[in-house]
């Protein structure tokens, strides 16, 4: 590769972690070709990307967006999951590894910050926001139905009383 190739990669790649603020860092080691298009596909449907990085240019794109922290990662083959928000693609990529015991997270990078795995896993945990929006709903519903209960309790004791 070129001087003026690699430039024009690093350039991309510099473009593209500027438009995606959260940073998945993974070894594609193991997926093979069918399992790449489904990881792919999956993180599409999540508003995800999926690219496979080389590391020294990925170092240089890192730096000139100032994402500190993950120079220890890029180390064999490396792949990036790009996201604008960060708990759909940690959910696929948290899923998928559940599924097919790859690709490996080594590190990420949400919100400013940079991740371990551990945290990573954490997100991909975290219920769907319909899913929250529905225990919210049931647990007001709960609520509502037991202070309804205390006031009928408290007229009918009141009532006896009279």
């Amino acid at each position: 590769m070129s001087k003026t190739e690699r430039q024009t990669e690093v350039e991309a790649l510099t473009a593209e972690l500027a438009a995606s603020p959260n940073l998945y860092v993974t070894d594609f080691r193991g997926l093979n070709v069918l399992r790449m298009t489904e990881f792919r596909r999956r993180l599409r449907g999540a508003g995800a990307r999926y690219i496979v990085v080389k590391n020294t240019l990925a170092q240089r794109a890192l730096a000139a967006n100032k994402i500190t922290g993950l120079d220890e990662f890029l180390a064999g083959p490396t792949g990036f999951v790009l996201s604008t928000d960060p708990l759909p693609a940690a959910k696929v990529l948290t899923e998928f590894v559940k599924e097919f015991e790859k690709p490996a997270i080594r590190a990420g990078f949400v919100d400013g910050a940079p991740v371990n795995v551990a945290h990573i896993q954490r997100l991909g945990a975290i219920p769907s926001r319909e899913t929250l929006l529905a225990m919210v709903a049931g647990t007001l519903n709960n609520i509502v139905a037991s202070f309804a209960g205390c006031l009928e309790a408290l007229r009918e004791q009141r009532s006896a009383a009279s």
